[in-house]
């Protein structure tokens, strides 16, 4: 019965998730470059936030990272970021090298909390200062999986793991002025040397 119980609502909850995708949201990615475009037509307020994919970003990190030991709140490692690219329908070019860090701090109980900050360098040559808190965790015995860097990527394996962020864009360049204004979360994986970013826009 408790199956067959959790089998009924599980069905519910996937027939509302359908009707909730269904409604419009009315803010959407300018396919010319422009940013997010406001508009009343098909709004409603009652429909979920939807999230639009901005680009990948694949970072190298130098290793081994610098570690300041044990202390109060946990254990800090720091990578530095040697540099890597970003590539996707929005945002495209390089992590510029030596301009930023992931800090990480490994809590008592395991959990990583990120605090990372690095420049990117667009392809038409802008500048753009992204900072970001998040969280790292996985169980016991996937710690050693999730936090292997140096693996090949591995998609179908990231399950085994939750990286997840809340990035912030800074820049002065009028042609991405647009990110200033958004809210984004990353789905984030590691192998092939560093972190690998998929970024998507809040709209």
């Amino acid at each position: 019965m408790d199956r067959i119980r959790r089998s009924m609502l599980m069905g519910a909850g996937a027939l509302g998730a359908a009707a909730l995708a269904g409604k419009s949201h009315a803010h959407e990615m300018d396919p010319n470059g422009g940013g997010v475009v406001l508009s009343s037509h098909g709004w409603d307020a009652e429909a979920p936030p939807k999230l639009v994919f901005l680009t990948e970003a694949r970072v190298k990190l130098q290793l081994p990272p610098t570690t300041t030991g044990a202390g109060p709140g946990g254990q800090r490692v720091i990578f530095n970021v040697t540099g890597g690219t970003f590539d996707g329908p929005h945002l495209r070019g390089r992590v510029t090298e030596d301009a930023g860090a992931d800090w990480v701090n490994i809590r008592p109980d395991g959990v990583g909390d990120l605090d990372v900050r690095f420049t990117w360098e667009t392809h038409d040559s802008a500048l753009i200062y992204v900072h970001w808190h998040g969280r790292f965790w996985s169980n016991p015995e996937d710690a050693e999986y999730a936090a292997d860097v140096t693996k090949t990527d591995d998609p179908d394996g990231a399950w085994r793991y939750y990286f997840r962020a809340a990035p912030r864009f800074e820049t002065g360049d009028p042609r991405y002025a647009w990110l200033n204004n958004i809210v984004a979360i990353t789905k984030s994986r590691t192998g092939d040397g560093g972190p690998i970013h998929r970024f998507y826009a809040v709209l």
